[in-house]
């Protein structure tokens, strides 16, 4: 049972009373919202610390157009467009300034447990080969499963776009192993968690790869490239420090449009 439920509720009865409480709330997010994570003050341009990091995790998806949101901790331009394009898509007021409301919709969004957003969960994207996990690639296992929350947080985003109908994950995680067993590239960002492999039924693959420029993800690969015309692949290279791959945007969907 969420822990957050009684708690936003309160929060809505507090926000209906006359103006002082209302900016007694407004001021002091709750705490204790989430089992995972609780945000206790208001965040905007010019802060940082670890709670902004966690925002940041949260609202990665909602780049701007090719662009990526750093998850450096600092709040800054990037993540307060990113706020407000997260606040616009959940009919929330686009101030770039994330309160009590906008923490309450990532809330309702989260999973208490662990943290993943509540449409997408580990169990899709570890190990592909049938085993499960996340070891035996190239990042510690803890490395490689935070690099997986981002990705479900950016796939989240992605959903959201494309009319919050279901987004099937063919591939996510792949240990060394695996990654050699399927053919796939010697350095994927599947071995590092920043990669999935999509398909949809209410929408077409082409749908998925001209929604992902707008979603974080640098790496996008689907129709009319070599072996990708049955699902769309999307991948955060740019943020990957750890590969070979250069730290550069790489789109590829030439029957979409996407190049």
């Amino acid at each position: 049972m969420r822990v957050n439920t009684l708690k936003r509720a309160a929060v809505a009865f507090a926000l209906a009373l006359p103006g002082a409480a209302v900016a007694t709330v407004v001021a002091a997010p709750p705490a204790h919202a989430d089992g995972c994570y609780t945000w206790n003050r208001m965040l905007s341009q010019g802060q940082s610390g670890s709670d902004v990091r966690q925002l940041q995790i949260r609202v990665a998806g909602w780049a701007a157009y090719g662009g990526i949101v750093r998850v450096d901790g600092v709040y800054g331009p990037e993540t307060a467009a990113a706020v407000k394009r997260f606040q616009a898509a959940y009919g929330l007021r686009a101030d770039g300034v994330a309160g009590p409301k906008t923490f309450a919709k990532i809330y309702d969004l989260q999973k208490d447990s662990d943290c993943t957003p509540k449409h997408f969960s580990y169990a899709e994207l570890d190990n592909g080969c049938g085993k499960g996990g996340w070891a035996g690639g190239p990042l510690s296992s803890s490395a490689t499963r935070e690099n997986a929350l981002r990705t479900m947080w950016k796939l989240e985003a992605l959903r959201r776009s494309l009319g919050d109908k279901p987004l099937y994950v063919t591939s996510g995680f792949r240990s060394i192993a695996c990654n050699r067993q399927v053919g796939g590239a010697a350095d994927s960002q599947h071995l590092y968690g920043n990669a999935a492999d999509l398909i949809a039924k209410h929408r077409s693959l082409c749908d998925i790869a001209r929604s992902a420029r707008d979603q974080g993800f640098s790496g996008i690969y689907g129709p009319g490239y070599p072996d990708h015309d049955d699902h769309t692949h999307v991948d955060s290279r740019r943020e990957n420090n750890r590969d070979k791959v250069p730290n550069t945007r790489d789109w590829s969907a030439p029957d979409c449009g996407v190049e």
